[in-house]
């Protein structure tokens, strides 16, 4: 089976090891997600385990359309009955950009009655009642390609299940295990953030070093479909736990000036069934207490807070407080274009990423001088 994994824009690369890493095959990256391919067992380890993804879709098929004629022949032609039984629910959703065929509601009237159409064939039966287990189908035009998937994850994979509540400006889980892994965490290292609002990077920094799967206290979509093989989600969450590292040496530190954050940290890492240290502290008091270290750290955006010269301020303070000595690295996402002016030296390394439909760079510091 050919599978689809969608991803935010810059984490391509990262998701594409990863899938390799976990033995998928035939893996290509593309434009904000990667294809590949594998069995039963492969879609519920991706799931369980991915880092990077968003979601996980079935690939049912690509092809080019200008016309709801092309769209309405083109899905179709798919084989829906290989994975849609007479009572399944398919509920349609999907994007368009860049494309003739650019209303979105229209797209998805036609796909839908394309299915049944295709449905009708196959059964013989005129009217399907959609009362059982729901299979969403996703499509995404973009520059008249149509691709469309059948959802096998439900809730996006960044909802690990342990951030119920969130503070202000929350980075996304996902992106977060990217700069996570951008950064080369080390699972016998100590880790900082200085930001940590609600947690999501000490939890998700504390979750790689312990190789926690992600996904391992949720469940997913394809896991009620009568077409997924008997034992395979549950031979697949045994297998993650049995690669769990818990007795691992590494420790996570987080900062936030807000109480009210700092307690909402250490609950998420309760939930989440990690082990990290929040304290209140401002970044001025920022100081290494160890000898080596890895920081990484969303710091407040002036467009967030509507404070632009208070976010200033702050990147004026990391260039202080964040020396370069051997052991340490620094890792820093913002969208301020003049960061590197503000903190005072060039960054050894950048990349662009989206935080959101925010557009940042992550600056990256690890030479000492």
């Amino acid at each position: 089976m050919t599978y689809s994994a969608t991803c935010l824009l810059g984490v391509e690369g990262l998701l594409a090891q990863e899938l390799r890493d976990m033995g998928c095959e035939e893996v290509r990256a593309e434009n904000g997600r990667v294809i590949f391919s594998g069995g039963w067992d492969i879609l519920a380890r991706v799931n369980l385990c991915s880092r990077f993804a968003e979601r996980v879709g079935l690939l049912m098929g690509d092809f080019h359309a200008e016309s709801f004629e092309e769209l309405f022949q083109g899905v179709k032609a798919l084989p829906w009955e290989e994975y849609l039984g007479r009572e399944d629910g398919f509920p349609v959703s999907g994007s368009s950009l860049n494309s003739r065929l650019h209303s979105v509601p229209d797209c998805q009237a036609i796909i839908k009655k394309a299915v049944v159409e295709s449905l009708k064939r196959s059964y013989r039966q005129d009217w399907f009642t959609e009362d059982g287990p729901t299979h969403r189908i996703r499509f995404r035009i973009m520059k008249d390609q149509v691709s469309v998937t059948i959802d096998t994850s439900g809730a996006g994979l960044h909802k690990r299940g342990y951030r119920p509540v969130s503070n202000a400006a929350p980075i996304k889980e996902t992106l977060a295990a990217a700069l996570l892994r951008l950064s080369r965490l080390r699972a016998d290292g100590t880790f900082y953030d200085p930001f940590c609002g609600s947690g999501t990077l000490l939890i998700e920094a504390a979750t790689m070093a312990q190789n926690i799967a992600p996904g391992i206290g949720r469940r997913f979509q394809a896991e009620v479909w009568e077409q997924t093989p008997g034992g395979v989600w549950d031979h697949e969450r045994d297998r993650a736990r049995d690669m769990e590292r818990r007795d691992t040496s590494f420790t996570a530190t987080g900062y936030d000036i807000d109480p009210a954050a700092v307690e909402l940290a250490r609950e998420n890492a309760r939930r989440a069934g990690v082990k990290v240290r929040a304290d209140v502290r401002d970044i001025k008091d920022f100081a290494e207490a160890t000898a080596y270290g890895c920081v990484v750290c969303n710091p407040p955006y002036g467009q967030r807070l509507s404070d632009q010269r208070a976010a200033r301020d702050i990147y004026r303070q990391l260039g202080r407080v964040f020396v370069p000595e051997k052991g340490w690295s620094y890792g820093i996402i913002t969208p301020e274009e003049d960061f590197e002016a503000l903190f005072g030296r060039k960054a050894d390394k950048r990349r662009k990423l989206y935080n959101g439909m925010i557009r940042c760079q992550f600056y990256q510091y690890f030479k000492a001088i």
